[in-house]
């Protein structure tokens, strides 16, 4: 693995460990300044505070690493700007394709429906909006730089597409720290490796992988008028149902 590689995997490390260091500075910060709040409201301020830093200094830092980048090896043949697009729009149903296979199957093995990750983090976004930033853009751009070029692309150099998906989906799925939902983070990881080594762009599966996280937190930010919504259809069809009966 290149040089550039290890130092943007130990930074992705180390934003992942920062918290530790990063809220109680942050808290400092606050004393400092006089921030006036309670200690509860201060201490989850920090802590959002800092995810926001880290991830946006994190993937600043990336980006300015792989700005020289010539020649890696999924950058050869790489796809037209009109297959990439394609591709990319594509991969989102893909996407959503190979999260209900997953689904299905975590069901069947007896994994209750619903993510214990995501039901936090749209915690923290109904207390701090500014978050979905991090959620639908960075994150996602940040992870399919580190998982899919980094991990996955080197890989694949000597694994080729199916062990090299296979292992740099598992690392994938265990980072996001949901152990009971790692099929389904897998199932993602295989897909974006797929959409990377189809089109040799990476912006494809970040494009895919923006968009599902997006569509998820869109769904979840609105799930009660969803619900309703369902109700009120499914109330339209009944009765036009029952007219020609």
């Amino acid at each position: 693995m290149k040089k550039e590689y290890w130092i943007i995997l130990i930074s992705y490390i180390a934003m992942q460990l920062s918290t530790y260091v990063g809220t109680p500075l942050f808290l400092f910060i606050a004393s400092i300044i006089g921030y006036d709040a309670t200690e509860r409201e201060v201490q989850f301020n920090a802590g959002v505070s800092w995810l926001i830093f880290s991830f946006i200094v994190t993937l600043i830092i990336c980006l300015f690493i792989l700005r020289k980048e010539m020649q890696n090896p999924m950058r050869k043949d790489v796809s037209s700007i009109p297959s990439a697009i394609g591709w990319a729009i594509g991969g989102v149903f893909l996407s959503l394709f190979a999260q209900s296979i997953a689904g299905m199957i975590e069901q069947l093995i007896g994994i209750e429906a619903g993510s214990e990750n995501t039901e936090q983090i749209m915690t923290i976004i109904d207390a701090a909006p500014f978050v979905i930033i991090v959620v639908s853009i960075v994150g996602p751009i940040l992870e399919e730089l580190v998982f899919r070029k980094v991990i996955f692309g080197s890989l694949y150099e000597r694994f080729g597409y199916f062990l090299s998906a296979l292992i740099s989906s598992l690392i994938f799925a265990v980072a996001h720290f949901d152990f009971a939902h790692i099929l389904l983070y897998a199932s993602m990881g295989f897909t974006f490796s797929f959409l990377y080594v189809r089109t040799k762009r990476i912006l494809v599966p970040i494009f895919a992988h923006v968009s599902m996280n997006t569509l998820v937190v869109i769904i979840q930010l609105n799930y009660d008028k969803i619900i309703k919504w369902q109700e009120e259809y499914s109330g339209v069809t009944q009765f036009i149902g029952g007219l020609f009966k």
